[in-house]
């Protein structure tokens, strides 16, 4: 499974992200962004959001005004099929290396974009990590750095390795 970073973005913390030519993925995140609620967002296991440009354009098909960076996304990606991403998977991204670690849970901060919004991209079946769900990956995925590097607009994302039966007690969704 492979795909292309459409857009790189990073922000001073919320939404909108803005577009960025490229930069420094390293485990705490992209250079230079930030988040409004760093107790809730960010992190180690949250370093980088990504999201596909199929699913926003499936979103603002049902009437949101997103875009690209609207929804707080630090890698927009093209050709990579939302409902097949996992939790444990490794992707090569430029020369980063990132690993998913859980479903993106959206927040109220959404309402921006309309009221709604939320629920569009997310429901009880994602939340209990139902991959079945027809909102599976709409609201995106977390990812860990487990290799920092460049990472630029144009580059491919390639799936490198999966790793499906690792332990928890978690929903595989939150890890």
């Amino acid at each position: 499974m492979s795909g292309v970073i459409v857009q790189v973005s990073t922000s001073s913390g919320g939404v909108p992200k803005r577009a960025i030519e490229g930069g420094l993925l390293h485990a705490s995140g992209f250079a230079g962004d930030s988040w409004d609620h760093p107790n809730i967002h960010g992190g180690r296991k949250q370093a980088a959001l990504l999201i596909t440009v199929e699913g926003i354009e499936e979103l603002a098909a049902q009437g949101f005004p997103v875009y690209p960076g609207a929804l707080g996304e630090n890698l927009t990606t093209r050709g990579l099929d939302r409902r097949t991403i996992r939790i444990g998977q490794r992707y090569r991204v430029g020369s980063a290396v990132v690993e998913i670690t859980k479903a993106r849970l959206p927040c109220a901060t959404m309402d921006v974009y309309g009221k709604g919004l939320q629920r569009a991209m997310f429901d009880a079946r994602t939340l209990a990590g139902d991959t079945a769900s027809p909102l599976w990956g709409l609201s995106g995925f977390y990812a860990s750095v487990v290799t920092q590097g460049i990472v630029r607009v144009g580059e491919p994302i390639e799936l490198i390795a999966t790793e499906p039966n690792r332990p928890d007690r978690r929903s595989p969704a939150f890890r």
